[in-house]
């Protein structure tokens, strides 16, 4: 899982390094299909429930599941880039929001409270500590800066599958659910609203959207817990 990892941190820098006004959301998707090949790797979302793409691209108001495809990014725009790797049998899942350009005000500080809201999070990830504890930290940053928590979609459990137990909220009280043990990986993604928490999907049945039309950011990290605290797999630069 440390390799796929690897991998995913790799793509995402690429992804960052790649991203200027003017190229395709299916452009970025063809550079990361190439480089995880190039690693003897393979894109994990490309045919997971007949998702048709390699990575995830969510720009502006898409909070999640976005379609690469012939959008062209604008100066101004925030795209969440979400990557998952299956390498001999084990997954990696990390995503980034990054700025297209010059962003405004607004968006420049929902990027940071997300990415910082995650931190919060993989510090609450500790041993005999409880999976809501996790969760809250999330929703107690967030809300403190006046944004709001996507409450219909959640992090999870990861390993030999892309998706497994437990489900992972980004919101709730502490000190509830199943303690955390040695051994555990999650995928922890907070996604963050401007205005509303409510979401809506389009018809492409995937691509979530804010219901209010607000900006939204997330970002994702796979995350293991040992006797020393959580180490992630996924980590770059980025975060």
């Amino acid at each position: 899982m440390r390799e796929a990892g690897k991998i995913v941190a790799e793509v995402l820098q690429e992804m960052e390094n790649s991203i200027k006004v003017g190229i395709t959301t299916a452009m970025l998707n063809k550079i990361a299909e190439k480089l995880i090949r190039r690693h003897g790797a393979e894109p994990a979302f490309l045919g997971y429930n007949n998702f048709p793409a390699s990575i995830c691209t969510s720009v502006n108001n898409e909070v999640v599941h976005g379609i690469p495809g012939l959008r062209r990014l604008k100066e101004g725009d925030i795209i969440s880039i979400d990557v998952g790797v299956r390498l001999k049998g084990y997954h990696g899942d990390a995503a980034s929001t990054f700025a297209v350009g010059t962003v405004s005000p607004q968006a420049r500080n929902l990027i940071d409270v997300t990415r910082i809201s995650l931190q919060k999070a993989i510090d609450a990830m500790q041993v005999g500590k409880r999976l809501s504890d996790v969760s809250h930290a999330v929703q107690d940053y967030v809300e403190s800066k006046s944004f709001s928590i996507v409450r219909n979609y959640v992090g999870h459990g990861i390993g030999e599958e892309m998706h497994e137990e437990p489900q992972v909220p980004n919101f709730g009280l502490p000190g509830r659910g199943p303690s955390l043990q040695s051994g555990l990986v999650l995928a922890i993604e907070p996604m963050v609203n401007v205005g509303s928490w409510e979401v809506k999907v389009l018809n492409d049945q995937w691509t979530v959207v804010t219901a209010d039309g607000s900006l939204s950011a997330h970002f994702e990290h796979t995350v293991a817990l040992g006797n020393n605290g959580p180490e992630i797999l996924t980590s770059s630069n980025l975060t």
